[in-house]
């Protein structure tokens, strides 16, 4: 499949994701290069990105000759040493240590998986334009060059039913068309990587595995709305992916997919990069327009919408990392087939970070259609924790808790919108029954709160009020009126908010207190925190189903954990933090949480 390895040798690669780097992977490759070197082995050694499997890092692939391929997970470099020696040099693979999707949790994980955006990720090196032209890659380019007939990619677009993957889900063919029949002499493209939900990583991922699929999505964009000149807006705090896409665009250039005369024909196409400073509501395009420009980043009025007067006052088309990522799919294979998947209302294949309490936590990309349950379960594995999944969060801090009962809820942007959440951008964090609602609401309006721009009066201090009610309902000072307080608040910031950061912001309030309103009440009528999560409403005992393991004592930060060896402990409640360490930890669910003993 890769350039590199279609030379009949065996080819050591090392995913060199930043999540596989957090693992352990460097370590990995630079062992695996001290062992090339000082064997002389003659083999190719290469990087790629993410497979997606990021409960399994590091991963480090073996190919040999005929192309056949092994995965090997959690590799560390005292395992890759016996890889070396068994497999490289001996021939025979450790297959107990490879991640075999025919069978067990790998299978499971991408049994139902469908991968368009994320076809790439992991088997090509996202540092060498070989690799990508390898697997077709600027195929689709040359197509619409040759073809010469901007408004049928914009038909063929429309056609596909490709709708935004930045969060609004607004139909794709429908937006580059209103550009396109912009009059004036100087149109833009922007890519939106200002990926900044927290437990969100899909923007990122692609960017550092397959940075020329968005390119080249981008490069046909432009021919089919008339533009000449691009943005990639990307927040600063992915250093690796702005690496490589410095990389993936000096390697365009040369090879003549960028600049002028692309291909030999009549269009040029110039991207810049810019980085962002990390605002979350730079994420919205008229304020990530004003930060390009060199203003702070505020939202303004609209109309005028992007596709009349956008950067710089010229007709703009905006789109995020995975909607241009889908464009060279399209047009390679055909707006019918990927029409095929999906709804009625929502077609293709949606890609999601898997986060939080999630048993196989990474990126999956599914047709849309699957539910919410296929996904957390199937795919997910449920939660790592053995504890009954809770809730996920969708749409990040614009978004809503969905509750597990909803989790028959099909992947469809109206569907999704019913439950009170958001697609958003795909980011899912999931949560347990450990997770406190009233406090996962309060961390995302804290989130939000600090991320406003502070040009709306109701944005600026109605999120403030609002986390200052939750502050206190956490606290266990809550008021009888409190509930009906947020949602009050809650109406007005969203129907008074100039943009989708502040329209968005009540809804993870919105929805906990819609789903698990008995929670805000037993805070605030009997003091108790059921989930063990605010401090100043629950205490911790040991129960008799204690088999006096001593782990808890073991990792208790404060030392208030007290009994002997195969004899149940026991908890000092003066000394207690209450921080919860010893229930997550115990494997005998012998921890209760129950009210805070004053």
């Amino acid at each position: 499949m890769q350039s590199e390895i279609a030379k009949n040798k065996k080819s050591i690669i090392v995913g060199m994701s930043t999540c596989n780097i957090a693992s352990g992977a460097q370590e990995v490759f630079d062992f695996c290069k001290k062992a090339v070197a000082e064997k002389v082995l003659d083999v190719n050694l290469s990087i790629t990105g993410c497979l997606g499997m990021c409960f399994a890092e590091p991963q480090v692939q073996i190919v040999e000759p005929d192309g056949s391929r092994h995965i090997y997970v959690y590799v560390s470099a005292k395992r890759m040493e016996k890889i070396m020696e068994e497999h490289v040099l001996g021939g025979k693979p450790k297959v107990e240590w490879t991640a075999r999707f025919n069978e067990g949790e790998f299978k499971q994980l991408m049994g139902k998986q469908k991968r368009i955006v994320l076809a790439n990720c992991g088997f090509i090196n996202p540092e060498n334009i070989d690799d990508y032209l390898a697997v077709d890659g600027y195929k689709s380019l040359r197509k619409v060059l040759e073809e010469n007939n901007p408004q049928k990619i914009i038909d063929d677009v429309t056609k596909s039913g490709l709708r935004g993957r930045g969060g609004a889900g607004f139909p794709t063919g429908v937006k580059w068309n209103f550009a396109r029949q912009q009059q004036g002499d100087k149109k833009y493209i922007i890519c939106n990587a200002d990926e900044g939900d927290p437990g969100a990583f899909m923007d990122r991922t692609t960017l550092e595995s397959d940075p020329h699929a968005v390119i080249e999505g981008m490069v046909i964009g432009a021919f089919a709305i008339g533009s000449d000149e691009a943005y990639i807006y990307c927040r600063a705090e992915y250093p690796l992916a702005i690496q490589r896409l410095y990389k993936a665009i000096a390697q365009a250039e040369e090879k003549g997919f960028l600049g002028k005369k692309i291909m030999g024909f009549d269009f040029e196409f110039q991207i810049h990069i810019k980085e962002g400073a990390g605002a979350f509501v730079c994420g919205e395009e008229t304020a990530l327009m004003a930060s390009i420009e060199g203003r702070r980043g505020m939202p303004r009025l609209r109309p005028p919408f992007p596709a009349q007067s956008g950067l710089f006052g010229k007709p703009t088309t905006i789109n995020n990392v995975e909607t241009w990522a889908n464009i060279p799919w399209i047009i390679r294979h055909g707006h019918e087939a990927f029409a095929a998947m999906g709804t009625e209302k929502s077609k293709g294949t949606k890609v999601f970070a898997l986060a939080g309490k999630i048993k196989r936590g990474g990126l999956v990309e599914v047709p849309m259609g699957i539910t919410l349950g296929e996904i957390i379960h199937d795919i997910g594995g449920g939660t790592g924790t053995k504890r009954n999944v809770k809730a996920v969060q969708m749409g990040g801090p614009s978004g809503g808790c969905v509750p597990a009962s909803l989790f028959t809820t099909k992947i469809d942007y109206d569907e999704v919108t019913r439950t009170g959440a958001i697609m958003g951008s795909g980011g899912m964090v999931v949560m347990d029954e450990t997770t406190c609602m009233v406090d996962i609401a309060r961390y995302f309006l804290d989130f939000t709160q600090l991320e406003s721009c502070g040009k709306c009066t109701f944005c600026r201090i109605g999120t403030k009020r609002m986390l200052e009610i939750l502050t206190r309902i956490c606290s266990g000072k809550g008021k009888e009126s409190d509930i009906d307080l947020l949602e009050d608040l809650a109406t007005q910031v969203k129907t008074t908010s100039l943009c989708g950061l502040g329209q968005t912001a009540p809804n993870p309030v919105l929805t906990t207190i819609r789903y698990f309103r008995e929670e805000y009440e037993e805070h605030i009528r009997e003091h108790k925190c059921r989930a063990g999560r605010c401090r100043a409403l629950c205490s911790f005992t040991i129960t008799e189903a204690c088999t006096g393991c001593t782990i808890c004592a073991k990792n208790c930060p404060v030392n208030c954990i007290t009994g002997e060896k195969k004899k149940i402990h026991f908890i000092d409640q003066q000394a207690c933090i209450r921080c919860g360490v010893c229930r997550d930890l115990c494997k005998f669910n012998a921890v209760e949480v129950g009210l805070r003993v004053k």
